[in-house]
């Protein structure tokens, strides 16, 4: 059995459905959400090819050199060492997924893809909505982003499998600014997908991508990461949309070859961490500030806590001090 890290709990399961009432009427676009950043790459398939959304240079690399090659993408295609269930268990509510078939295999099957293959994304579904099922004020985003070697078929089995997995829980596309933690809690809706793709446009309760931007700023310094999520949250929309503040630091080649045998956690991720949540810390949710927050390795910081605790900053001292 996986051993759950050190200082992981389930200390904030149930913090959306803790939230002082002014919280819970406010819009969901207003509020600071923790969420992961390839959230499902905790675990990948080293026995699989290498997946259709690796450059060729890559995959060559992959076929000279199977076993080596492998295991070095391994330290940089993870980028959580959580389950989902233990994700969710810290105060993840947001999921960045990116999917694909695995070619040459018959049926339709789909999988969490990260470089490498990982589980089928039908067990994700399921280990979410078992959290779902015990923790009935809870809600998640599901930020189905980027699909690789999928046909038609492959979309319709995956809204299809959205819909038997989640069923009455899905919240259907409509105005953001409707969306307050109450109105979900009234229609019992704890799942808001995301489908990037036009197959799901007919479909009432898949959103559309646009409603939820996640500005990426693909760079490997701290100091340019923080400009960029500054900027991007002044253009943020003020109608229509959540938005997501990724707040991670993206390796190139270069990097990738000099941390060659460290990976993305101890080559690039923990040196820079504390530069990047003394940014979050010091963020306030609302009108104009952070709504969700992602970040790599969410179990090395108290990411999840830091960021739930900025929705204090939207209560009065008299909100959080009631006689």
């Amino acid at each position: 059995m996986k051993t759950r890290p050190a200082g992981i709990g389930n200390v904030n399961a149930d913090w959306m459905g803790s939230l002082p009432s002014k919280l819970s009427a406010m819009p969901l676009k207003h509020l600071a959400v923790p969420g992961s950043h390839d959230s499902f790459t905790y675990w990948v398939d080293v026995h699989a090819p290498v997946g259709p959304d690796q450059k060729v240079y890559v995959k060559y690399l992959a076929t000279m050199f199977s076993v080596l090659a492998k295991k070095v993408m391994v330290k940089w295609s993870m980028t959580q060492n959580l389950t989902f269930m233990e994700q969710l268990d810290a105060g993840i509510r947001y999921f960045d997924l990116r999917v694909s078939s695995k070619p040459g295999e018959t049926g339709n099957e789909i999988y969490f893809i990260h470089g490498l293959f990982g589980h089928k994304v039908r067990d994700g579904l399921l280990e979410i909505n078992s959290f779902l099922n015990k923790h009935r004020k809870e809600v998640v985003f599901l930020d189905f982003n980027h699909y690789y070697a999928m046909e038609a078929e492959h979309h319709v089995y995956l809204l299809s499998m959205l819909q038997e997995v989640f069923g009455g829980k899905l919240c259907s596309n409509c105005s953001v600014e409707n969306i307050t933690l109450d109105y979900l809690w009234e229609k019992k809706y704890q799942v808001i997908v995301f489908y990037h793709h036009p197959s799901g446009q007919a479909i009432p309760v898949m959103w559309p991508g646009n409603k939820i931007p996640a500005p990426w700023a693909n760079t490997t310094e701290p100091n340019k990461l923080i400009q960029f999520l500054e900027t991007t949250l002044k253009e943020r929309a003020k109608q229509g949309s959540f938005h997501v503040s990724q707040a991670i630091l993206t390796p190139r080649v270069n990097t990738v070859a000099k941390g060659l045998v460290w990976g993305l956690r101890n080559y690039l991720v923990e040196r820079n961490l504390p530069t990047i949540m003394s940014w979050v810390a010091a963020q306030r949710p609302g009108v104009d500030g952070v709504n969700i927050i992602t970040s790599d390795f969410v179990e090395l910081t108290d990411f999840a806590n830091i960021v739930i605790k900025l929705n204090n900053l939207l209560l009065s001292e008299k909100d959080r001090n009631p006689r």
